[in-house]
């Protein structure tokens, strides 16, 4: 796990790199989003060493409860923490993209679609 500066410096670029994917946003939303894209961000790079650790160890361990029971394979808490924090990150990152405008994104018009015929 990287310290707390390096992990400062982390966050910081993919802040930069977040708001360069993000820039064509509206001015006034994308004041409104900085938080979001901040905690973006932190939880791609926690993300990242998380990903590190399931790499090395596995998303399940043997866990048992007592001497007396016989141990038993379960999601270690690493691995469902992960979890937890990819589907924010998701969440975020769709509240973000939703806020681009559609003829920034490529997407076609309704009325455009005539073109398809």
């Amino acid at each position: 796990m990287s310290t707390l500066e390096e992990r400062d410096k982390l966050v910081k670029k993919e802040k930069n790199r977040l708001k360069k994917l993000f820039k064509d946003i509206p001015n006034n939303k994308l004041k409104a989003v900085d938080g979001l894209i901040i905690q973006a961000a932190r939880l791609k790079i926690l993300l990242d060493e998380m990903w590190i650790d399931i790499s090395e160890n596995g998303d399940v361990e043997m866990f048992c409860q007592s001497d007396k029971q016989d141990p038993y394979e379960r999601e270690r808490p690493m691995a469902k923490l992960f979890n937890s924090r990819d589907m924010s990150y998701q969440r975020i990152m769709k509240q973000l993209t939703d806020l681009i405008p559609l003829e920034k994104e490529g997407v076609m018009n309704i009325d455009d679609s005539s073109d398809l015929l």
